[in-house]
């Protein structure tokens, strides 16, 4: 792939590599112009009156464990109920005691306690079905639910439609792909990936702006010749692959020359009072970046509270190393997140935003019911919760039920399919619209069948 800032040319087997095309990695499309978006709005497909809907993705790489955080088991035997003492909120529930902060904003945030899936209970086949709401299979990979909320309504400014903060997920000890890609959809519709630690002293997006041996005059030089190369090149421009590089470039220009995408991304134009509040730290400031990403029009943008399970203290709480202790949750993990989420439920509130803005947390499973002989607990996917606040989500309220001992749901089973329609039915879409599929086929949003959590919105 020829690459416009270097002397030469590179790739990768599949043809395209990170710093291609003014070296700012791999932006999503630049998405729907009004016509496409006015003729989707005629269909159906999309809610002109949620246009101003966005999400923010919390993804909770190594999955909390449910008996621990949201789904207390107080009178269960001490090797189930666990360490920890639920604590009344302002909502109708409890939470444990480690999380002192989402009780603070529980009328705000609603817990779905009743969440399963099906899939193997390793971290990568988790984090597939969470995010895209569907388990690969066959070789074709669903896109995330960024992806279909930037492949129909596109951008609304010069910052992409899907971030990634603060880099995409690592690995997950399965070999899978992770669900944080454009899938099927292609690579015109991969989210942004920050790929930098946004607490860190002076920190800079490193895609943002050009190297520094690269002046505007000559950027805007390669850009003309660019285009003299392209108008003798429209046998290559009709492929679809030369397409998907000619919306790359694009966008890669205009975020780089954008002074709204600058600003977006510049952490010390808040306050010191702002930055600590939401803890200065990787995730905390991944959060407060989030809610600014927001308010500058990025529609998605995925939080990953750890990059990967391995090598870093995580929610992975087996309880030996090298993984996580329950101690290392109690001291390090639980407060860490729990500043920075009711932090940012708190400032979205403030500012006017949670209204518009759908905040789910979520994770590829949960924790087994029962504490092994190393005094932690291990995958389970067969039971695990996940919060939603903002987006026409009422808070304050538990939705669903498991057992008595957090090991199955008893009431209101919710699949990832359910999540992602959810999702999907916040921001205004029509879970019976369709897109491209494998083959050119058209390809549903959600399974049929499939619906949304419509407790949530009741």
């Amino acid at each position: 792939m020829l690459n416009l800032t270097s002397r030469g040319s590179s790739h990768t087997c599949n043809g395209t590599r990170r710093r291609d095309f003014l070296q700012i990695g791999a932006l999503g499309a630049i998405g729907l112009g009004l016509p496409e978006f006015l003729a989707a709005a005629e269909r159906g497909v999309v809610d002109p009156s949620k246009d101003k809907r966005s999400c923010i993705m919390i993804f909770n790489l190594g999955a909390p464990s449910q008996l621990d955080t949201f789904d207390m088991k107080p009178n269960a035997p001490a090797e189930i109920r666990g360490p920890f003492k639920p604590i009344s909120t302002k909502g109708d529930f409890q939470v444990s005691e480690i999380l002192p902060g989402h009780a603070e904003v529980a009328d705000k945030f609603s817990i779905v306690r009743s969440c399963y899936h099906t899939a193997a209970a390793v971290h990568d086949a988790g984090w597939q079905m969470m995010q895209t709401g569907r388990q690969f299979n066959g070789g074709v990979n669903y896109p995330h639910a960024g992806a279909v909320l930037q492949y129909i309504r596109g951008r609304r400014s010069d910052l992409p439609a899907h971030v990634v903060l603060p880099e995409t997920m690592g690995r997950g000890g399965g070999n899978l792909p992770n669900g944080q890609a454009g899938g099927f959809l292609g690579k015109a519709y991969d989210p942004f990936s920050l790929m930098a630690d946004p607490s860190v002293e002076n920190f800079k997006v490193p895609d943002l702006l050009p190297p520094k041996t690269l002046g505007d005059v000559r950027i805007d030089r390669r850009r003309r010749m660019r285009a003299a190369i392209e108008s003798r090149m429209a046998e290559l421009e009709a492929t679809e692959s030369a397409k998907m590089l000619d919306k790359n470039f694009e966008a890669a220009y205009r975020l780089m020359n954008s002074p709204q995408a600058r600003e977006a991304f510049d952490l010390t134009k808040e306050p010191t009072a702002v930055r600590e509040r939401y803890g200065l730290n990787r995730f905390g400031q991944s959060c407060l970046l989030s809610r600014r990403l927001i308010e500058a029009g990025v529609r998605f943008v995925t939080i990953n509270t750890f990059l990967t399970v391995f090598g870093e203290i995580t929610w992975d709480i087996h309880g030996s190393k090298p993984f996580t202790t329950i101690d290392g949750m109690k001291n390090i993990v639980a407060p860490m997140y729990d500043q920075a989420y009711s932090a940012l439920i708190a400032d979205l509130d403030q500012r006017g935003l949670l209204g518009d803005t759908l905040v789910c947390g979520l994770a590829e499973f949960g924790r087994t019911p029962k504490v092994n002989p190393a005094g932690g607990r291990d995958h389970w996917p067969q039971c695990f919760s996940c919060t939603f606040a903002g987006g026409g989500v009422q808070g304050g309220r538990a939705i669903g039920a498991s057992d008595p001992i957090g090991a199955v749901p008893a009431d209101r089973p919710t699949n990832p399919g359910e999540i992602i329609a959810t999702i999907f039915k916040s921001l205004g879409l029509d879970l019976h619209a369709e897109m491209p599929g494998p083959g050119g086929r058209p390809f549903p949003l959600v399974d049929f069948g499939v619906r949304e959590i419509k407790e949530l919105f009741a």
